[in-house]
């Protein structure tokens, strides 16, 4: 070692001397570092960051390492250069290592949540729990260096040699290449961790999370929270699997303003559909926030011990590669660099593109819902009044394959609206709001306003919850307050359904704590709250904005105000979030979406821009439920028979129902229902940060490989591709929703607010996705009013998506005509406005005020552009 690194030093002779520990900026070469040298020191730098080893009696360790921050170089605390290496000779045992209880002394998850109890035990085990082998902790015993910004360790344990090359990437100069090399000496099963730069004191942190699966801004002592729900991160150095972790980049971000994240080389990662097979459970890497020694250090580990990469013959050799990066910013800041930089997520949205618009999607859907047979619709006797919804054939306690249940009342009476159609109108409707009736309690009891259940078990004529007998506050949020909500945004002279909604903003004004917040849930039998274990940091108070925008008591906006205030500091500050799929055990989902648009439309009643601020970092956070991984590609693969390219099907770009350890995105992959579509699209217009648009889009364009050819519906999770709706025809209503949702917001985006329509409340449950058509917008000053007619518009190419909308005279017909490809896009249009009136007319465009051939009308729009027509009837 000494001779190597003397022989180096000889060679420089002609330089200029630079004595030990101090560092000199070469003035002709700015990306470089000029580095102290001798015979026990070593480094790399350039105008980012710089690093020095310095060689004592254990080996070379890390003893500066500093990152610069506007003018200055910041030390960073705790450096160490720690290697670490996993073996043991057996596989480890798939078994739990131990048995946890939640903060009341339960037994987590609870014998009735099955699919949980599997998924726990799984990564309850030595190897999730990372207790599983023996760590072999080393400092390198050999170090050479080749060139400024290049350097060699090596070191050898009693159970292989480890090579590992660093250098910095000159592209991206806040990270290390670090390519790590093992030669297997003993047959068994072997791990590599990622080294260990530095280490964050748990009063220096000031965020940590791995997305996909924890977050906060501390330690949570509370392992079932933390580990289970991701409120706080675990304070167990658990390893994570790459299934729910939407972007392979654990991070620690420290109070002074540096973040330190660990990314795997993107080829390491597994691909959920690698040739022509589903591959989702394939575990290739471990993620963790912490080493081994539990000391808070984003690590990687490949591969993941026991797993088949992992067994391994003496002489054999394995390699991988990763990237440590130093960033001088926040979490965010490192999370974009990793979607960006490293797995070239704007590229997967280039290659997007449309083989059916998804305004022809909205019309082929409208016809599988009027059609009783294709859409499961039932309309049942209750209690004298005949009730309607479609059947529900997935998991609910007690159902006999009689479930019934309604999803998106919002997109129901807004398609009713703007078609006219009687099929809904007089076939769907009417029942629809009997059943939304019938579902509330009015008996003057503890539960008076609150739903009886989600869904109506038609044989034994009853309404239950989804996994249990239990009443939830958001859920009297979502199907009473959101529901009737917007049924009378439509029906706004309904005294029924007014009367209802006070009888449900009253009993959450009953429920509300004198903090301000929830419970998460009461037992039906005893009126006794149940879930102690956890707090209910969903958007609950957005119940009370709804009341609030109605009824215009201002008590409900008192109430909606305290509960927000609550949400800010117990759930945005922490980064504590809860979902509401009961048979998931609430396991975090699309409720933190919704919790964004919550706060946004509460900032739309107070102009407290408090509620806008905490809107925007929580749609941040939000980001971390979009899969952005593997990089996006035009391979070809066999899916189900049929030829695909990987972008068709790939999970970059979608969104959880929900993630986490025990989350469905485990086994099923991401969702299809892209509600928070629309929300990026209003948070790009905020904040103008390119990743919530390039989210939107990503979800909502080219995902035609999903959607049933018949129908036009979408299957609900990934692995099934497209089956279309499945055991859940009710999913239409929500797909209906959130693409009108989104084409509105990207109408609203490109028109620079011409085009602006008034958005209802979000749809419950599955995200923020508002509606609309229930009073007039305005398209370039002149008021018009939503209007959905199939074959009225038909554009040539798929890209094109548009709305139509009509003058309250009915002599003006408005199009907006929108590009849904990252590519300039020319396509004729043909028009049939006499489908809703005779006679000839004069088409020109609102945006360059050029006159049209109204037989033929052509465009050309850039990528993502929009044109905005305007037909008058002569």
């Amino acid at each position: 070692m000494n001779t190597i690194t003397n022989q180096m030093i000889r060679n420089r002779t002609s330089r200029a001397y630079v004595r030990r520990g101090l560092w000199l900026l070469v003035g002709l070469l700015p990306a470089t570092v000029a580095w102290a040298q001798s015979a026990k020191s070593i480094a790399l730098g350039n105008e980012q960051i710089r690093l020095r080893w310095r060689a004592g009696a254990s080996g070379y360790q890390l003893a500066e390492l500093s990152v610069r921050q506007a003018s200055q170089w910041k030390p960073v605390a705790n450096p160490s250069g720690e290697f670490t290496l996993l073996y043991t000779a057996s596989k480890p045992a798939a078994e739990p290592e131990r048995t946890f209880t939640d903060n009341t002394g339960q037994v987590f998850p609870g014998e009735a949540y099955h699919y949980q109890r599997d998924q726990w035990r799984q990564t309850t085990n030595s190897v999730g729990l990372n207790t599983a082998g023996t760590a072999y902790h080393f400092f390198p015993q050999e170090a050479s260096q080749s060139g400024p910004n290049r350097i060699r360790f090596r070191h050898e344990t009693e159970v292989a040699t480890i090579v590992s090359d660093w250098s910095i990437d000159a592209r991206h100069p806040s990270d290390l290449l670090v390519s790590q090399t093992v030669t297997v000496k003993k047959p068994g099963f072997y791990s590599s961790a990622s080294p260990t730069v530095a280490t964050v004191a748990e009063t220096d942190m000031r965020w940590a999370a791995v997305p996909g699966y924890c977050q906060g801004d501390a330690i949570q002592r509370d392992f079932v929270r933390a580990y289970a729900y991701g409120q706080g991160v675990p304070d167990l150095p658990v390893i994570y699997r790459e299934r729910c972790a939407s972007t392979l980049c654990p991070m620690v971000s420290t109070k002074s303003g540096q973040t330190l994240a660990v990314i795997p080389d993107p080829s390491l990662g597994r691909d959920p559909w690698a040739v022509d097979k589903i591959t989702q459970e394939d575990w290739n890497i471990g993620l963790s926030h912490k080493n081994r020694r539990s000391q808070l250090s984003p690590t990687l580990y490949f591969p993941v011990l026991g797993e088949p990469k992992s067994e391994r013959k003496a002489g054999e050799v394995f390699t991988y590669s990763v990237r440590i990066s130093l960033l001088d910013g926040d979490w965010y800041k490192m999370l974009n660099h990793a979607v960006y930089d490293v797995f070239r997520f704007g590229e997967s949205v280039a290659l997007r593109q449309n083989k059916q618009s998804l305004t022809d999607r909205v019309h082929q859907m409208h016809q599988y819902l009027t059609n009783p047979k294709t859409s499961l619709w039932n309309v049942e006797e209750f209690e004298g009044k005949k009730i309607g919804a479609q059947s529900y054939l997935g998991g609910v306690v007690g159902s006999n394959k009689d479930a019934m249940k309604n999803s998106d009342y919002g997109a129901m009476w807004m398609l009713a609206g703007a078609t006219q159609d009687p099929l809904l109108t007089q076939n769907v409707l009417p029942y629809a709001l009997n059943f939304k009736l019938a579902q509330q309690e009015t008996n003057d009891d503890f539960f008076k306003g609150a739903v009886e259940g989600q869904y109506y078990l038609a044989k034994s004529k009853k309404f239950v919850e989804e996994w249990g007998p239990v009443v939830e506050p958001i859920g009297l949020t979502y199907y009473t307050m959101l529901d009737i909500g917007n049924m009378l945004l439509f029906e706004p002279d309904n005294a029924d359904l007014k009367t209802r909604l006070r009888l449900g903003a009253d009993r959450l004004l009953v429920w509300q704590k004198p903090a301000g917040n929830w419970a998460v849930a009461y037992d039906k039998a005893t009126d006794q709250e149940v879930f102690l274990d956890i707090p209910d940091v969903r958007p609950t108070f957005y119940g009370l904005i709804v009341a609030y925008r109605l009824l215009r008591d201002e008590k409900y906006l008192r109430a909606a105000r305290k509960g927000a205030d609550w949400f800010l500091t117990n759930a945005v500050d922490k980064g504590h979030f809860l979902g509401v799929c009961g048979d998931a055990r609430y396991a975090p989902d699309f409720a933190t979406g919704q919790a964004a648009q919550a706060l946004l439309d509460l900032y739309d009643l107070t102009k407290d821009q408090r509620y806008k601020d905490a809107a925007i970092r929580t749609a941040r956070l939000y980001t971390t439920s979009i899969y952005t991984h593997p990089i996006v590609s035009q391979a070809t693969k066999q899916v189900n028979g049929t030829s695909r390219q990987d972008w068709e099907i790939t999970q970059s770009g979608l969104s959880f129902e929900h993630g986490g350890i025990f989350g469905s995105a485990n086994r099923h992959g991401p969702i299809q229902l892209a509600s928070h579509a629309g929300l990026f699209v209003r948070m790009y217009g905020l904040t103008k940060e390119p990743i919530f648009a390039d989210m939107a889009r990503s979800a909502a364009i080219g995902r035609h490989a999903f959607v049933d050819e018949k129908t036009s519906v979408a299957s609900y999770y990934w692995h099934t591709m497209n089956r279309g709706a499945g055991p859940y025809p009710h999913h239409a209503w929500w797909q209906i929703g959130w693409i009108t949702d989104y084409l509105m917001a990207e109408a609203e985006l490109r028109s620079g607010g011409k085009v602006s329509f008034p958005r209802g409340f979000v749809t419950p449950k599955v995200g923020p996705h508002q509606t609309y058509g229930f009073a007039p917008g305005l398209i370039y000053g002149q008021p018009a009013s939503l209007l959905i007619r199939n074959e009225l518009v038909t554009p040539a190419d798929p890209n094109i998506d548009y709305i139509t909308a009509v003058s309250p005279d009915q002599k003006k017909l408005f199009i907006v005509l929108l590009n849904s490809h990252a590519q300039a896009t020319t396509t004729t249009v043909r028009l049939q406005p006499a489908g809703i009136r005779a006679g000839a007319g004069r088409l020109r465009s609102l945006i360059n005020q050029k006159n049209l051939d109204a037989q033929r009308p052509s465009l050309t729009l850039p990528p993502f552009g929009i044109d905005v027509w305007q037909f008058d009837w002569q």
